[in-house]
């Protein structure tokens, strides 16, 4: 019977394949650069305009759901495409679908963005 690895190593390999996938996504994927430019905009924003603790958590996680959803959409097209490779309806629907979850999750994060910002800019 093979020895089974310590719990907290498990967990330990866990997260550096995480990072491994973040790293990857955010070096290969133009669509994630450009959302982590956002981010980073984002960021000094909220710096700039001192936005309350409350504001930091909603636009924190509003901008980690869209990066997260692409980081999917990512996935899901990889796969499809991997599974087949030449165009067909059925793919191009699950693709399709993918995108527009991004889409409403960016939608979400404009809200967020706009709720906390218009006030503080105008």
């Amino acid at each position: 019977m093979p020895k089974k690895e310590n719990f907290v190593i498990n967990r330990l390999k866990s997260i550096r394949y995480a990072f491994t996938g973040a790293w990857l996504l955010l070096k290969t994927e133009a669509s994630i650069k450009i959302q982590f430019v956002i981010a980073i905009l984002i960021t000094a924003a909220g710096f700039y305009f001192n936005i309350s603790t409350t504001e930091w958590m909603i636009q924190i996680l509003a901008l980690g759901i869209v990066m997260s959803i692409e980081g999917l959409n990512t996935a899901i097209e990889a796969i499809a495409d991997f599974i087949h490779p030449e165009h067909h309806t059925k793919i191009g629907f699950l693709k399709d679908v993918a995108a527009g979850a991004v889409f409403i999750a960016s939608l979400a994060a404009c809200s967020v963005g706009l709720i906390i910002y218009l006030p503080k800019i105008f």
